[in-house]
């Protein structure tokens, strides 16, 4: 299978959370007949989590050690740009040839750029932020995780 973690699925990882106990438990994300990517967004939000937070020079090995986990997509590929168009204009119902069934979605950027890589290289992607709900089974094959 095929997973893309959002940010906030990371941080229950690197949190040694329970939550990220009983994902693995449930989908088996790090076995290694998965691949579990994640997007260069994410590294970048994590970096910059870690800077206002102050980590020492200790946690931020962590944190890279953590990042090698994981097989990091870029968004500089053609085919991810013109999703993450598709997926914004969608979002805002101003996508004429998929009209939107719900009304207008305000999505963060850097949202916008996660779910169009887990959409350009078919991922299930993983979160527990409602904002992607309605790009499910249009854009992408979502799991929304519960707290």
């Amino acid at each position: 299978m095929r997973y893309l973690l959002d940010t906030n699925i990371l941080l229950f990882y690197l949190r040694e959370e329970e939550l990220a106990k009983e994902i693995e438990a449930t989908y088996q994300i790090l076995d290694s007949s998965n691949f579990a990517f994640i997007s260069v967004v994410s590294k970048g939000e994590l970096k910059a989590l870690a800077l206002k937070n102050k980590w020492g020079l200790k946690r931020m090995q962590e944190l890279e050690t953590f990042l090698d986990l994981f097989l990091i997509i870029n968004i500089d590929a053609e085919e991810i740009i013109d999703k993450y168009a598709e997926i914004d204009a969608f979002s805002q119902g101003k996508l004429d040839a998929l009209p939107s069934t719900s009304s207008s979605q305000n999505m963060g950027k850097n949202d916008i750029w996660i779910a169009a890589t887990a959409s350009v290289i078919e991922a299930t992607f993983l979160t527990t932020d409602k904002d992607f709900e309605h790009l499910d089974k249009t854009f992408l094959d979502l799991i929304l995780v519960e707290r």
